[in-house]
Protein backbone atom coordinates (compact mmCIF):
# COMPACT_ATOMS: atom_id res chain seq x y z
CA UNK A 1 0.00 0.00 0.00
CA UNK A 2 1.26 3.33 -0.85
CA UNK A 3 0.62 6.87 0.36
CA UNK A 4 -1.21 7.89 -2.02
CA UNK A 5 -3.48 4.51 -1.83
CA UNK A 6 -7.26 6.10 -2.25
CA UNK A 7 -8.57 3.33 0.91
CA UNK A 8 -11.09 5.51 3.62
CA UNK A 9 -11.74 4.12 7.03
CA UNK A 10 -14.03 5.03 9.65
CA UNK A 11 -12.57 5.87 13.11
CA UNK A 12 -13.98 8.00 16.14
CA UNK A 13 -12.52 11.40 16.64
CA UNK A 14 -12.71 14.05 19.38
CA UNK A 15 -12.13 17.52 18.12
CA UNK A 16 -11.94 20.92 20.07
CA UNK A 17 -15.23 22.61 20.37
CA UNK A 18 -15.56 26.07 18.17
CA UNK A 19 -14.34 28.90 20.93
CA UNK A 20 -17.56 30.12 22.60
CA UNK A 21 -19.19 26.85 22.63
CA UNK A 22 -19.95 25.07 25.94
CA UNK A 23 -18.89 21.82 25.44
CA UNK A 24 -14.52 21.94 25.39
CA UNK A 25 -14.34 19.05 22.66
CA UNK A 26 -16.77 16.82 20.94
CA UNK A 27 -16.67 13.41 19.16
CA UNK A 28 -18.35 11.60 16.12
CA UNK A 29 -17.67 8.81 13.71
CA UNK A 30 -15.30 10.62 10.71
CA UNK A 31 -14.41 9.30 7.56
CA UNK A 32 -10.78 9.05 6.87
CA UNK A 33 -7.65 7.77 4.66
CA UNK A 34 -4.36 6.71 4.90
CA UNK A 35 -2.88 10.35 4.60
CA UNK A 36 -4.88 11.05 7.87
CA UNK A 37 -2.93 8.53 10.38
CA UNK A 38 -0.12 10.12 12.46
CA UNK A 39 3.59 9.96 11.83
CA UNK A 40 6.19 8.77 14.04
CA UNK A 41 10.10 9.59 14.01
CA UNK A 42 10.64 5.92 15.05
CA UNK A 43 9.72 2.72 13.17
CA UNK A 44 6.14 2.07 12.91
CA UNK A 45 3.37 -0.12 11.83
CA UNK A 46 0.03 -0.07 10.43
CA UNK A 47 -2.74 -2.19 11.41
CA UNK A 48 -6.20 -3.30 10.35
CA UNK A 49 -7.84 -2.76 14.09
CA UNK A 50 -10.33 -5.54 14.51
CA UNK A 51 -11.18 -4.95 17.92
CA UNK A 52 -10.27 -2.40 20.63
CA UNK A 53 -11.97 -1.74 24.32
CA UNK A 54 -13.47 0.30 26.95
CA UNK A 55 -11.32 0.95 29.84
CA UNK A 56 -11.66 3.42 32.81
CA UNK A 57 -9.46 5.58 30.84
CA UNK A 58 -11.53 5.50 27.47
CA UNK A 59 -14.85 6.68 29.93
CA UNK A 60 -12.94 9.31 30.34
CA UNK A 61 -11.68 10.07 27.26
CA UNK A 62 -15.20 9.75 26.14
CA UNK A 63 -17.05 12.17 28.80
CA UNK A 64 -14.41 14.65 29.00
CA UNK A 65 -13.28 13.63 32.57
CA UNK A 66 -9.86 14.44 34.05
CA UNK A 67 -8.46 15.73 30.88
CA UNK A 68 -7.09 12.45 29.77
CA UNK A 69 -7.19 13.62 26.07
CA UNK A 70 -3.74 15.72 25.91
CA UNK A 71 -3.67 16.78 22.66
CA UNK A 72 -6.42 17.55 19.37
CA UNK A 73 -7.85 15.93 17.34
CA UNK A 74 -7.96 12.51 18.89
CA UNK A 75 -9.16 9.02 18.21
CA UNK A 76 -9.22 7.98 21.83
CA UNK A 77 -9.08 3.78 22.74
CA UNK A 78 -6.06 2.80 24.59
CA UNK A 79 -6.44 -0.97 23.44
CA UNK A 80 -5.99 -2.52 19.99
CA UNK A 81 -5.72 -5.58 18.07
CA UNK A 82 -5.33 -6.69 14.48
CA UNK A 83 -2.70 -7.47 11.87
CA UNK A 84 -0.49 -5.80 10.37
CA UNK A 85 -0.66 -3.87 6.98
CA UNK A 86 2.74 -2.49 6.37
CA UNK A 87 5.76 -2.40 8.57
CA UNK A 88 9.25 -0.32 9.09
CA UNK A 89 10.13 -2.65 11.84
CA UNK A 90 12.20 -6.25 11.38
CA UNK A 91 10.24 -7.46 14.72
CA UNK A 92 6.68 -7.83 12.23
CA UNK A 93 5.51 -8.98 9.09
CA UNK A 94 2.52 -8.02 7.24
CA UNK A 95 -0.24 -10.31 8.07
CA UNK A 96 1.18 -10.56 11.90
CA UNK A 97 -2.05 -10.38 14.42
CA UNK A 98 -0.71 -7.92 17.04
CA UNK A 99 -1.71 -6.04 20.36
CA UNK A 100 -0.90 -2.99 21.42
CA UNK A 101 -2.03 -1.40 24.64
CA UNK A 102 -0.90 1.23 26.63
CA UNK A 103 1.89 3.48 25.66
CA UNK A 104 -0.65 6.91 25.87
CA UNK A 105 -2.68 5.62 23.23
CA UNK A 106 -5.51 7.11 23.05
CA UNK A 107 -4.52 10.02 25.74
CA UNK A 108 -0.94 11.56 23.31
CA UNK A 109 -1.77 9.34 20.66
CA UNK A 110 -4.22 7.84 18.34
CA UNK A 111 -5.72 4.55 19.62
CA UNK A 112 -8.23 2.03 18.99
CA UNK A 113 -11.17 3.30 18.00
CA UNK A 114 -10.27 3.05 14.36
CA UNK A 115 -10.61 0.67 11.59
CA UNK A 116 -6.66 1.40 10.59
CA UNK A 117 -4.31 3.05 13.00
CA UNK A 118 -0.59 3.81 12.97
CA UNK A 119 2.03 2.91 16.20
CA UNK A 120 5.11 2.84 16.85
CA UNK A 121 6.33 -0.74 16.33
CA UNK A 122 7.97 -0.54 20.09
CA UNK A 123 4.08 -0.33 21.69
CA UNK A 124 3.26 -3.82 20.08
CA UNK A 125 3.20 -7.27 20.98
CA UNK A 126 2.84 -10.21 18.78
CA UNK A 127 -0.49 -11.94 19.61
CA UNK A 128 -0.42 -15.02 21.06
CA UNK A 129 -1.36 -18.37 18.79
CA UNK A 130 -4.77 -19.47 19.45
CA UNK A 131 -6.16 -15.81 20.62
CA UNK A 132 -8.54 -14.11 18.76
CA UNK A 133 -8.33 -10.17 18.25
CA UNK A 134 -11.95 -10.38 19.98
CA UNK A 135 -9.96 -12.29 22.95
CA UNK A 136 -7.43 -10.32 23.44
CA UNK A 137 -9.38 -7.36 23.77
CA UNK A 138 -12.03 -8.98 25.98
CA UNK A 139 -9.07 -9.18 28.22
CA UNK A 140 -7.13 -6.05 27.34
CA UNK A 141 -5.13 -3.71 29.40
CA UNK A 142 -7.83 -4.23 32.30
CA UNK A 143 -6.81 -8.26 31.83
CA UNK A 144 -3.30 -7.52 31.34
CA UNK A 145 -3.46 -5.32 34.31
CA UNK A 146 -4.86 -8.28 36.13
CA UNK A 147 -1.81 -10.48 35.22
CA UNK A 148 0.26 -8.09 36.21
CA UNK A 149 -1.39 -8.25 39.64
CA UNK A 150 -1.19 -11.96 39.73
CA UNK A 151 2.45 -11.98 38.83
CA UNK A 152 3.19 -9.63 41.71
CA UNK A 153 1.70 -11.79 44.14
CA UNK A 154 3.68 -14.78 42.73
CA UNK A 155 7.15 -12.82 42.79
CA UNK A 156 6.13 -11.82 46.47
CA UNK A 157 5.69 -15.75 47.09
CA UNK A 158 2.06 -15.54 47.83
CA UNK A 159 0.95 -19.07 46.89
CA UNK A 160 -2.15 -20.80 46.46
CA UNK A 161 -3.08 -22.55 49.80
CA UNK A 162 -1.19 -19.19 51.73
CA UNK A 163 -4.59 -18.02 52.63
CA UNK A 164 -7.24 -16.08 50.64
CA UNK A 165 -6.68 -13.23 48.33
CA UNK A 166 -9.16 -10.25 48.05
CA UNK A 167 -9.87 -8.86 45.15
CA UNK A 168 -11.86 -5.01 45.22
CA UNK A 169 -13.70 -3.52 42.04
CA UNK A 170 -14.26 -7.01 41.48
CA UNK A 171 -16.93 -6.76 39.03
CA UNK A 172 -15.07 -4.40 36.81
CA UNK A 173 -12.84 -5.61 34.43
CA UNK A 174 -9.53 -5.60 36.24
CA UNK A 175 -11.30 -7.34 38.93
CA UNK A 176 -13.04 -9.73 36.85
CA UNK A 177 -9.75 -11.17 35.03
CA UNK A 178 -8.08 -11.33 38.58
CA UNK A 179 -11.33 -13.34 39.91
CA UNK A 180 -11.21 -15.52 37.10
CA UNK A 181 -7.32 -16.31 36.88
CA UNK A 182 -6.87 -16.56 40.60
CA UNK A 183 -9.32 -18.99 41.10
CA UNK A 184 -8.32 -21.47 38.02
CA UNK A 185 -4.58 -21.70 39.94
CA UNK A 186 -6.34 -22.79 42.84
CA UNK A 187 -6.43 -19.50 45.47
CA UNK A 188 -9.04 -19.44 47.50
CA UNK A 189 -10.63 -15.72 46.08
CA UNK A 190 -12.88 -12.81 47.86
CA UNK A 191 -14.36 -10.73 45.72
CA UNK A 192 -15.58 -7.10 46.40
CA UNK A 193 -18.44 -5.70 45.03
CA UNK A 194 -21.38 -2.62 45.87
CA UNK A 195 -23.50 -4.36 43.67
CA UNK A 196 -25.64 -6.97 44.99
CA UNK A 197 -27.23 -8.22 41.33
CA UNK A 198 -23.30 -9.55 40.92
CA UNK A 199 -22.96 -11.66 43.08
CA UNK A 200 -23.92 -14.90 40.89
CA UNK A 201 -21.55 -14.13 38.11
CA UNK A 202 -18.92 -13.09 40.19
CA UNK A 203 -19.72 -16.92 41.92
CA UNK A 204 -19.39 -17.83 38.04
CA UNK A 205 -16.26 -16.66 37.47
CA UNK A 206 -14.81 -18.74 40.68
CA UNK A 207 -15.25 -16.43 43.85
CA UNK A 208 -15.50 -18.31 46.83
CA UNK A 209 -16.90 -15.65 48.98
CA UNK A 210 -18.52 -11.78 48.10
CA UNK A 211 -17.74 -9.48 50.43
CA UNK A 212 -19.63 -5.60 50.44
CA UNK A 213 -17.96 -2.34 49.25
CA UNK A 214 -19.53 -1.02 52.58
CA UNK A 215 -17.83 -3.25 55.07
CA UNK A 216 -14.62 -3.20 53.05
CA UNK A 217 -14.66 0.80 53.04
CA UNK A 218 -15.22 1.27 56.72
CA UNK A 219 -12.30 3.59 58.18
CA UNK A 220 -9.65 0.81 59.20
CA UNK A 221 -7.64 0.57 62.97
CA UNK A 222 -3.99 1.14 62.23
CA UNK A 223 -4.16 -3.28 62.88
CA UNK A 224 -6.56 -5.52 62.35
CA UNK A 225 -7.12 -9.21 62.11
CA UNK A 226 -4.84 -11.01 59.88
CA UNK A 227 -7.14 -12.05 56.98
CA UNK A 228 -5.90 -11.65 53.28
CA UNK A 229 -2.42 -13.60 51.91
CA UNK A 230 -2.65 -11.31 48.93
CA UNK A 231 -4.65 -8.39 47.60
CA UNK A 232 -5.58 -7.18 43.88
CA UNK A 233 -7.27 -3.69 44.30
CA UNK A 234 -8.40 -1.05 41.80
CA UNK A 235 -10.10 1.09 44.07
CA UNK A 236 -7.31 2.81 46.34
CA UNK A 237 -8.75 5.54 49.29
CA UNK A 238 -10.42 3.48 52.37
CA UNK A 239 -10.55 -0.02 50.60
CA UNK A 240 -6.85 -0.15 50.14
CA UNK A 241 -6.04 1.13 53.85
CA UNK A 242 -8.06 -1.10 55.67
CA UNK A 243 -7.11 -4.37 53.27
CA UNK A 244 -3.83 -3.36 54.18
CA UNK A 245 -4.24 -3.18 58.27
CA UNK A 246 -6.02 -6.84 57.46
CA UNK A 247 -2.61 -8.41 55.84
CA UNK A 248 -1.60 -11.45 57.36
CA UNK A 249 2.52 -11.45 57.31
CA UNK A 250 4.20 -11.47 54.96
CA UNK A 251 1.57 -10.71 52.62
CA UNK A 252 1.72 -8.93 49.12
CA UNK A 253 -1.21 -6.28 48.24
CA UNK A 254 -1.16 -5.46 44.07
CA UNK A 255 -2.10 -2.04 44.06
CA UNK A 256 -3.54 -0.81 40.43
CA UNK A 257 -6.47 1.61 40.63
CA UNK A 258 -7.87 4.45 42.31
CA UNK A 259 -11.56 4.65 41.63
CA UNK A 260 -12.40 5.09 45.30
CA UNK A 261 -9.64 8.28 45.02
CA UNK A 262 -5.94 8.99 45.15
CA UNK A 263 -5.31 8.57 49.16
CA UNK A 264 -4.41 6.40 51.36
CA UNK A 265 -5.14 6.78 55.28
CA UNK A 266 -2.97 4.33 57.00
CA UNK A 267 0.08 3.79 58.72
CA UNK A 268 3.25 2.18 58.78
CA UNK A 269 2.43 -0.53 61.43
CA UNK A 270 1.19 -3.49 58.96
CA UNK A 271 4.55 -2.88 57.02
CA UNK A 272 7.17 -2.70 59.62
CA UNK A 273 5.15 -5.77 62.02
CA UNK A 274 3.91 -7.71 59.70
CA UNK A 275 6.80 -7.10 56.96
CA UNK A 276 3.43 -6.46 54.43
CA UNK A 277 4.39 -5.54 50.56
CA UNK A 278 2.03 -2.90 49.07
CA UNK A 279 3.24 -3.16 45.20
CA UNK A 280 1.72 -0.78 42.63
CA UNK A 281 1.11 -1.91 39.11
CA UNK A 282 1.65 0.49 36.17
CA UNK A 283 0.52 -1.15 32.53
CA UNK A 284 1.26 1.52 31.04
CA UNK A 285 5.22 1.64 30.67
CA UNK A 286 5.69 -2.32 31.35
CA UNK A 287 8.19 -3.28 28.76
CA UNK A 288 8.12 -5.64 25.62
CA UNK A 289 9.45 -8.38 27.80
CA UNK A 290 6.44 -8.06 30.72
CA UNK A 291 4.07 -7.92 28.30
CA UNK A 292 5.17 -10.75 26.89
CA UNK A 293 5.33 -13.12 29.81
CA UNK A 294 1.90 -11.50 31.03
CA UNK A 295 -0.10 -12.41 27.96
CA UNK A 296 1.52 -15.58 27.53
CA UNK A 297 0.50 -16.27 31.16
CA UNK A 298 -3.06 -15.08 30.17
CA UNK A 299 -3.45 -17.50 27.53
CA UNK A 300 -2.45 -20.47 29.84
CA UNK A 301 -4.06 -19.20 32.96
CA UNK A 302 -7.49 -17.13 32.07
CA UNK A 303 -10.19 -20.05 31.20
CA UNK A 304 -12.31 -19.45 28.04
CA UNK A 305 -16.07 -19.94 29.47
CA UNK A 306 -15.23 -16.95 32.31
CA UNK A 307 -13.50 -14.93 29.23
CA UNK A 308 -16.72 -14.90 27.58
CA UNK A 309 -18.78 -14.77 31.05
CA UNK A 310 -17.60 -11.25 31.34
CA UNK A 311 -17.39 -9.89 27.26
CA UNK A 312 -20.09 -7.34 25.72
CA UNK A 313 -19.35 -6.54 21.97
CA UNK A 314 -20.69 -3.53 21.69
CA UNK A 315 -20.17 -1.66 17.59
CA UNK A 316 -17.82 1.63 17.41
CA UNK A 317 -21.55 3.65 16.94
CA UNK A 318 -22.10 2.83 20.17
CA UNK A 319 -19.30 3.36 22.11
CA UNK A 320 -19.91 7.39 22.86
CA UNK A 321 -23.25 5.69 25.14
CA UNK A 322 -20.77 3.36 27.08
CA UNK A 323 -18.66 5.96 28.17
CA UNK A 324 -21.13 7.21 31.05
CA UNK A 325 -21.57 3.48 31.85
CA UNK A 326 -18.00 2.80 32.98
CA UNK A 327 -17.52 6.11 34.66
CA UNK A 328 -20.40 5.62 36.72
CA UNK A 329 -19.18 1.69 37.44
CA UNK A 330 -22.11 0.12 36.50
CA UNK A 331 -20.16 -1.83 33.46
CA UNK A 332 -19.67 -5.53 34.27
CA UNK A 333 -17.03 -7.33 33.51
CA UNK A 334 -15.40 -6.45 29.64
CA UNK A 335 -16.59 -4.09 26.75
CA UNK A 336 -14.74 -4.97 23.48
CA UNK A 337 -15.49 -1.80 20.72
CA UNK A 338 -16.38 -3.58 17.11
CA UNK A 339 -14.65 -1.01 14.65
CA UNK A 340 -16.22 -2.49 11.68
CA UNK A 341 -19.71 -2.18 13.15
Amino acid sequence: MTDTDPTTFRALVVREATPGEPKTASASIEDLSDSDLPSYDEPSVVVDVERSSLNYKDGMALTGSGRIIRSFPMVPGIDLSGTVVSSESDRFSEGDGVIGTGWAMGERYWGGYSQRQRVRADWLVRRPDGLTSEQAMAIGTAGFTAMLCVLALEEGGVEPGDGPIVVTGAAGGVGSVAVAVLSQLGHEVTAVTGRPDEHDYLRSLGATRIATREEMSEPPKPLESETWAGAVDAVGSTMLARIVAQMAHGGVVAACGLAGGTDLPTTVMPFILRGVRLQGIDSVMAPTEVRERAWARLVSDLPTGPLEEMTTVVPMSQVLDQGPEIMAGRTRGRVVVDPGA
